[in-house]
């Protein structure tokens, strides 16, 4: 029925195949990285991840920046050109949700409070509003603020987008 050379061309295929999706995934793994940065520390520093994290958090203390004055120094044209990466899923319209909810009106306004939007739990009952300096720390890392949030987006490094994003944010009203 089969013989040897089609069971080995089709094992052959399989690898094959196999590969081409493995090289995929890791070409798309380089153009779409969600990578924090958090273990770079711990190799560049060769110590364990215990240690990388202290030491991340003794530098995000010298780092302390200003973020209302980053803010009031930024530039809304260059935080719109920012916001390009948040269109998948966010609108900037009074009341049109999508995949998150709209960012109209979004400073000052109560943490997880958009009528008609499904908030995760730790988003709803977050409480507090959406100062400079909590779009701030939600943008650099949202997981990290609110543990459970639908969010998926990994963040913003610089600081200097991520005052620009708050400027273009608080220009919507």
């Amino acid at each position: 029925m089969f013989n040897t050379m089609t069971i080995t061309k089709v094992g052959g295929a399989l690898c094959g195949a196999l590969l081409v999706f493995l090289l995929l995934a890791w070409i798309g793994d380089g153009i779409y990285s969600t990578d924090t940065g958090h273990d770079t520390h711990a190799a560049a520093a060769g110590g364990n991840e215990a240690e990388a994290e202290s030491g991340h958090d003794e530098a995000a203390e010298e780092e302390s920046v200003d973020v209302a004055a980053l803010v009031a120094a930024a530039d809304p044209a260059a935080g719109e050109k920012v916001f390009a990466k948040c269109k998948a899923c966010h609108k900037t319209e009074a009341g049109a949700n999508a995949t998150g909810p709209t960012m109209f009106g979004i400073v000052g306004r109560p943490i997880g409070s958009v009528d008609g939007f499904g908030y995760s739990a730790g988003m709803s009952s977050h409480g507090g509003e959406w100062t400079v300096e909590n779009l701030n720390t939600f943008l650099t890392r949202p997981k990290a603020m609110i543990a459970d949030t639908k969010m998926s987006y990994s963040g913003l490094k610089k600081d200097g987008d991520r005052a620009d994003l708050i400027a273009y944010l608080a220009t919507l009203h």
